[in-house]
């Protein structure tokens, strides 16, 4: 009995510290990507992805055929 005892409190300790060890891990992950900011204008040579300059027609051409 005292043998069982002792390895449920092993098992305990070892997942208590585990679990420790992840939540403040994640709040380190976290605090970290927290200042790191996603939509900051590109810096560089960047080229712009996105064009406005098609017509409503095109667009609706564009969605039938993609199926979107």
């Amino acid at each position: 009995m005292k043998r069982m005892l002792w390895d449920t409190l092993k098992v305990f300790v070892i997942f208590t510290a585990c679990t420790f060890l992840f939540y403040f891990g994640l709040r380190i992950m976290h605090a970290e990507y927290k200042e790191f900011h996603r939509y900051d204008p590109p810096e560089g040579p960047a080229v712009k992805v996105y064009d406005d300059g098609n017509d409503f027609m095109d667009r609706f051409n564009l969605f039938f055929r993609l199926g979107e």
